[in-house]
């Protein structure tokens, strides 16, 4: 995989290659502010033919996976509801499962109600086993 910091430069400064996908939200100042993160650059998510980058802010490590590693990967999702509402809160995440035997969950740090960050990651996801002959 590139070196993580000079995709997200590269997405920073733009343009990007045609197969990446990018993710990014302003940081509310007054939110940036109390958390002491308002100087950070923007939360920002970089989804590429080998994996994927996010920046949340300067406090936080980087959050990489990286496609080469990845054995499986599975689409969870849990719905809670509370007795005062008819609404029920979805939760997503993808259960990775590395070719070490080892398992980790990927949930967007930024993004985790964006349901097009997780679809963009799935989908190269499935781009990359199947460039790679391991469908």
């Amino acid at each position: 995989m590139t070196d993580p910091r000079t995709i997200l430069t590269q997405a920073r400064q733009g343009p990007v290659p045609p197969d990446w996908r990018v993710f990014t939200k302003k940081r509310g100042k007054v939110s940036g502010f109390f958390r002491g993160t308002s100087e950070d650059p923007n939360p920002l998510l970089v989804i590429t033919p080998e994996g994927a980058i996010e920046y949340k802010d300067e406090r936080k490590p980087l959050t990489i996976v990286n496609f080469y590693e990845l054995a499986d990967m599975t689409l969870k999702a849990a719905a809670s509801t509370s007795s005062s509402s008819s609404f029920a809160n979805l939760s997503v995440w993808v259960d990775l499962r590395y070719s070490d035997g080892s398992k980790a969950k990927w949930r967007s740090a930024s993004f985790a109600d964006n349901l097009q960050a997780i679809q963009g990651f799935i989908e190269a996801y499935g781009a990359h086993k199947a460039l790679q002959g391991r469908y």
